[in-house]
């Protein structure tokens, strides 16, 4: 029999923040999750129905009705909309309102599932780099199975990754949901020349299409902002959280990437040596969610998103 894990500390100091539409029966399922984390402030924002589908009113409804069951000390506050305002401008929206109230909070979807020790991972960590200017910020999500070669913790990667992760309001300042400086503005700068050409060819049509609005996101926007101010997130070396939603998103519905069973986060954390971004293992997750280079995935994700673009 393996030794148990440490610990991890107790108490979640951190604000929790949860996005939530249509979906009563995941939204549940993380609900539950935050609940035995018991955090002392809870934002909840919703999405409304939309006009066309019969359906979203009732389980809108429903979800919100989930949402009520909180039953530790907690102070809650909800920014609920009554019309549909899509993933770009409600996410985005919804976390500028919590940053407009606390520094820095712990961010979940209602399809993200977290492992407990998730929460004091996040926790330790928005402590920990809460003054450092080069952190962006706090990831649950990896596609890896391993980290760092000193065996790490966490490792710093150029690219965000939000499937359950925590931030700061003055890291969270410049971001563009309009993506105003693509292409010609970030092109011509560090941000993009500093970039692999692998990184190039994938994003560079994934931003072109979320610019003119074929694909309703918020994230790539944030992936901008951090190649834009050179900032990194702390990804962790084994994964947290699990995506509970696939098929049902509005942009998870082709997702076909196996997941990594989430493992739990050892306490004490190892901290990284260095705040550096690990090209390394940037290189080998673009690899594995898009193909190498050439490939026939990395083929289709540039045709595809050309495509989307082009329409």
């Amino acid at each position: 029999m393996s030794a148990p894990l440490p610990a991890a500390p107790a108490g979640l100091r951190a604000p929790v923040a949860l996005f939530a539409f249509n979906r009563p029966e995941t939204t549940a399922r993380v609900f539950a999750a935050i609940r035995a984390a018991r955090p002392s402030r809870l934002f909840l924002v919703c999405d409304g129905p939309r006009a066309n589908r019969a359906d979203d009113a009732a389980q809108c409804a429903e979800v919100r009705r989930l949402l009520e069951q909180v039953d530790w000390p907690c102070t809650v506050e909800c920014d609920y909309s009554e019309t549909n305002l899509g993933c770009r401008r409600r996410i985005s929206s919804g976390i500028a309102w919590v940053f407009s109230q606390v520094e820095e909070a712990i961010f979940l979807e209602d399809d993200t599932l977290p492992d407990a020790s998730f929460f004091p991972y996040c926790d330790e960590l928005l402590a920990r780099y809460r003054d450092d200017a080069r952190v962006l910020m706090i990831s649950g999500f990896t596609l890896l199975d391993h980290g760092d070669a000193e065996g790490s913790s966490y490792w710093f990667s150029a690219h965000p990754r939000i499937w359950g992760w925590a931030s700061w309001r003055a890291a969270w300042e410049g971001y563009d949901v309009h993506l105003r400086d693509w292409p010609e503005v970030f092109t011509a700068g560090d941000g993009w020349l500093t970039r692999t050409r692998a990184e190039r060819d994938v994003w560079g049509p994934f931003f072109d299409a979320v610019k003119i609005g074929t694909i309703d996101t918020w994230d790539a926007q944030l992936t901008l902002h951090a190649w834009g101010t050179a900032r990194l997130t702390a990804m962790p070396r084994a994964n947290l959280v699990t995506n509970i939603g696939l098929g049902g998103g509005t942009n998870t519905a082709t997702y076909s990437l196996p997941q990594r069973s989430p493992v739990p986060m050892s306490f004490p954390l190892r901290h990284p040596a260095a705040v550096r971004a690990s090209r390394a293992l940037d290189a080998e997750m673009v690899r594995v969610e898009h193909g190498e280079p050439g490939g026939l995935a990395h083929r289709v994700w540039r045709l595809a998103t050309r495509w989307l673009r082009d329409r």
